[in-house]
């Protein structure tokens, strides 16, 4: 299975061994602020993440599933 937005393409398994509860991973996006907006806009009960100015400069997203798995969304700061 996939999951797909914008060309970025997520491939998504549930093979032992290619992957475990835990995990993370960066997605490098210009948009990040109109991807902040947008989920923020739907209101989610339980996923309510926030932009974070990291302290080696950028702009981070971070949303977690209830697996424990990480997607982080990341801009340059001053992009």
């Amino acid at each position: 299975m996939q999951v797909s937005r914008d060309g970025c393409v997520l491939h998504l398994s549930e093979h032992h061994g290619d992957g475990s509860p835990g995990a993370a991973l960066r997605v490098e996006t210009d948009g990040l602020e109109a991807f902040h907006a947008e989920l923020s806009a739907k209101g989610y009960k339980f996923a309510r993440p926030g932009i974070e100015d990291m302290p080696w400069g950028t702009r981070d997203m971070s949303v977690k599933d209830p697996f424990g798995n990480r997607l982080t969304f990341t801009t340059r700061a001053g992009a």
